[in-house]
């Protein structure tokens, strides 16, 4: 199949090479439109992006519009480099270069430049406070580190959304998108409706003032995650216990049987591993979708290039949210305040983002609490024991002694669909404290302000003498949290609110020689955040053109991530796991005289195989094995590091038909920010350490943000073709290639790679093939990877899709397109404990009038 798909792709791309002869309107068509478009996102500066010193990829509005996807956000998929995974049908996360997960940190998000992370996350919410489709005008992305020029901790690559300005842009524009899915019992699901509504408004009064309002809605039934392998599959292998016959039995999209929910119970001289039951998240999740995005702007134009914008966003979020656990985001609030500035020789930007979680909560939380609040642990496995003793003195065999047991044990749970259980639902999820209930409470904000200067425009005959530019800028942010209790807490002072702050500055030079056909650029950037020292970032530049359709580049540049707030204080209470922050203001003493989780389970492994395989008593065990314990080798957080190398070529060549842009990099990373899971035995007694580390209630147990002690390297490269057959037909490939190198003193810890070894997708355009008709097809396909995290690690299988539409433009401004994503509705998956994705299928109306 993969031969195949790579052979078809191959095809589409140049089989026309020898069939068609390009007309020279087309030739025309392809040099101007590549050789005279424009990107600010890679330089911060208006330049052309075929000259642009590091790769930057684009997206634009018209062209995602005649692609399958049912967004220009989703589009992205196509791009040339990029990832998307899918945690849920209303949350999409971008990630280039590896080192994916579904809260992408080291991704930055823009619009318009402007930062729409969630604060507390210190990641984007998918495109929940971005731009609607009707707004975008394109996406660029910058495909690795871009901390040089933004500090945003986006070692992985940035994002920025640019939307259409009122004054160019003007007249009302409605879409209305009505789809399907859950088509062919690809889930518990019956066919159900997908809507998206999108409305854009936009006026010029004057010559000097306008405003754009934007308002969206999106509503659906979210794809479903029901992954039912054992994560324990070998927790009872000394007794041959396994699949339906394992005890602690422990499916990926079921909760409240982790392993902070299991205990070793000894029943009739055997060991047994024992979970709760839990709840699978199809018994306990909705999965309704009902989002909702607006925003509104005010511009003004005092005088010529001089720009005045305030505007405001809001977003209304009901989806499901995956991080270390699968969360439910109910009324979940985002809000957004900016004023912006700009002049060719100055910018000035100030912008403050609050969040407020509203009435989500954790899933795995309400799972454990569920079962706790019929029955504690403590009652529910003693039971366990006496129905288990029964019923093998009454014939049972081991098997089925533990059905029975467990059977008996459960009597009284509350059941999904129940009255009882949705009472007792409604008040778990109220519970700020994950011990005993689910709810997720966080109130944050985001302030930031920064600024911009081209000395080369305020001191024009020096720097055109020189043939060089000189651009400045500076930062300043603030995470303001208010502590919850559970979720955070102010270390330094009880009651009032947490802030954690980060000041930044650059300077970047470029300048011309040898007739402006090599172009060098070094930029030097110091951040300096709350808690840790000053740190330099530098980037350097070449770009080559020997002539204007062909240019080399070349960069070398290093970036530092410091850790999110989430990273650095959190402070939570989860089935008696504790989770802190790295900073040593949180986690101060724990680091010291921990053991590690890996070590206690097979510490805990070997002693239960002993008893249960060499008749040895508990105690004789745990002496036996006590030497495998290790103490916690892990300390306080420190910043992330990448160095990334760089080199790449774009041109234009067959009579100017076909447009091409290649790149090779080579990572190094070190620092990589994860979790480590440790314990604290509750004794100072040497001699009793090991017993108190053998049972989950005589230790305190952590799972604390550190640092890996792994060097990690990674190296990649892409290939994008653009060929522009004739005025109807071009065609569109791209390859991607990213590969883990090598780990030094590889430790485990480190972040997945999370990411496809190789990914190829083919794209069809077809214009005006009769009157306005017009219609795409795209082919897409990635291999199988393997995918760690919290939640679960495993291998995400390999698999291909194809999108497809068809596209026709009446009179007085109405388009319509009928199109489909995964046609063929063979379900996948992007992320291990992530929905199984099926077919999308849809109608898009578009109505547009450049009056008001």
């Amino acid at each position: 199949m993969k031969i195949q798909l790579y052979l078809f792709l191959f095809f589409i791309s140049f089989k026309s090479f020898s069939q068609i002869e390009n007309s020279k309107k087309s030739q025309d068509s392809i040099k101007k439109e590549e050789l005279n478009e424009i990107v600010i996102t890679a330089s911060r500066r208006s330049e052309s992006w075929m000259r642009s010193p590091i790769s930057i990829e684009q997206l634009k509005s018209a062209e995602a519009k005649i692609m399958g996807s049912p967004s220009i956000y989703e589009a992205l998929e196509n791009v040339k480099g990029v990832q998307i995974i899918t945690p849920s049908l209303g949350f999409k996360v971008i990630n280039t270069r590896g080192f994916a997960n579904s809260t992408n940190v080291r991704f930055a998000q823009l619009v318009d430049g402007i930062d729409n992370q969630a604060p507390h996350l210190g990641a984007p919410i998918a495109n929940a406070l971005g731009a609607n489709d009707l707004d975008i005008d394109k996406i660029e992305i910058i495909p690795g580190t871009a901390a040089a020029l933004y500090g945003m901790n986006a070692i992985n690559g940035l994002a920025n959304i640019q939307t259409k300005n009122p004054f160019e842009y003007q007249g009302i524009s409605i879409q209305q998108l009505t789809g399907v899915n859950h088509i062919g019992n690809v889930d518990r699901f019956s066919p159900k409706v997908y809507s998206q509504f999108n409305l854009r408004l936009a006026k010029a009064f004057s010559e000097k003032l306008a405003f754009k309002v934007n308002a969206s809605t999106t509503g659906g039934k979210d794809w479903v995650a029901d992954d039912r392998t054992d994560l324990a599959p070998n927790a009872n292998a000394s007794t041959n216990l396994f699949g339906i016959d394992n005890p602690a039995y422990d499916e990926v999209n079921g909760y409240g049987n982790e392993s902070a929910n299991r205990k070793t119970l000894n029943l009739n001289g055997k060991n047994y591993v024992v979970a709760r039951t839990g709840y699978r998240e199809t018994d306990i999740s909705d999965y309704d979708i009902k989002n909702y995005k607006a925003d509104f702007g005010l511009y003004f134009r005092p005088k010529k290039d001089h720009e005045l914008s305030l505007t405001y966003k809001t977003a209304l979020i009901n989806t499901i949210y995956q991080r270390s656990n699968r969360f439910s985001l109910n009324d979940y609030t985002l809000n957004q305040f900016a004023v912006d500035y700009h002049t060719p020789i100055y910018q000035v930007k100030a912008y403050a983002t609050t969040e407020n979680t509203g009435n989500s909560y954790n899933l795995r939380s309400l799972a454990e609490n569920m079962d706790r609040a019929y029955k504690s642990d403590d009652k529910w496995f003693a039971d366990y024991s006496t129905a288990y003793k029964n019923a093998v003195t009454n014939g049972a065999t081991v098997a089925e002694a533990h059905k029975i047991a467990r059977t008996q044990s459960d009597q009284g749970r509350f059941e999904p669909g129940t009255e009882a259980y949705e009472n007792k639902k409604n008040e778990l999820i109220d519970i700020n404290n994950w011990d005993i209930g689910a709810a997720l409470r966080v109130k944050s904000t985001l302030v930031h302000a920064e600024g911009l200067l081209n000395w080369d425009k305020a001191f024009i005959p020096f720097f055109e003498k020189i043939n060089a530019k000189l651009l400045s800028g500076f930062d300043y942010r603030n995470y303001i949290i208010v502590p919850d209790g559970n979720y955070f807490i102010n270390p330094k002072n009880d009651g009032g609110n947490l802030t954690y702050q980060k000041t930044g500055g650059f300077t970047q030079l470029t300048k011309d020689l040898f007739e402006s056909k090599l172009r060098l650029g070094a930029t030097l950037r110091i951040d300096k955040a709350d808690y840790f020292d000053a740190k330099l970032t530098p980037q350097f530049t070449a770009v080559y053109s020997p002539k204007q359709s062909l240019n080399f580049r070349a960069s070398y540049q290093n970036g530092y991530r410091f850790p999110s707030i989430f990273e650095g204080f959190s402070n939570v209470n989860s089935g008696g796991v504790k989770r802190v922050g790295g900073l040593r203001i949180m986690s101060d003493g724990i680091f010291e005289n921990s053991y590690t989780k890996t070590s206690i389970d097979k510490f805990q492994s070997q002693v239960n195989n002993d008893v249960n395989t060499l008749g040895l008593t508990q105690a004789a065990a745990i002496v036996k094995n006590q030497n495998t314990l290790q103490k916690n080798p892990y300390t306080y957080l420190k910043p992330e590091f990448v160095n990334s190398f760089e080199i790449g070529v774009r041109g234009i060549a067959l009579n100017n038909a076909l447009y091409i842009d290649a790149d090779f990099y080579y990572n190094a990373y070190k620092n990589f920010i994860a979790q480590v899971e440790a314990s604290i035995p509750n004794t100072t007694d040497p001699n009793l350490i090991p017993t108190s580390l053998y049972s989950r209630t005589t230790q305190s147990r952590y799972r604390l943000w550190t640092n890996s002690k792994s060097k990690i390297f990674n190296y990649g490269g892409s290939l994008g073709l653009k060929y522009r057959i004739d005025e109807t037909f071009t065609a569109l490939t791209n390859l991607t290639y990213t590969k883990l190198d090598r780990t030094d003193d590889k430790d485990g810890l480190e972040d997945g790679f999370n990411t496809p070894e190789f990914n190829v997708n083919g794209t069809l355009l077809v214009n005006n093939i009769w009157r306005n008709l017009g219609a795409s097809a795209t082919a897409r396909y990635q291999n199988n990877f393997d995918y760690v995290s919290f939640l679960v690690s495993g291998t995400v299988p390999a698999y291909w899709s194809m999108d497809a539409q068809i596209n026709y433009a009446f009179k007085k401004g109405i388009s319509a397109k009928l199109g489909g994503t995964n046609i063929l509705n063979k379900p996948y998956t992007s992320i291990l404990g992530g929905p199984s994705i099926g077919g999308l299928y849809y109608l898009s109306l578009v109505w547009e009038t450049n009056k008001i």
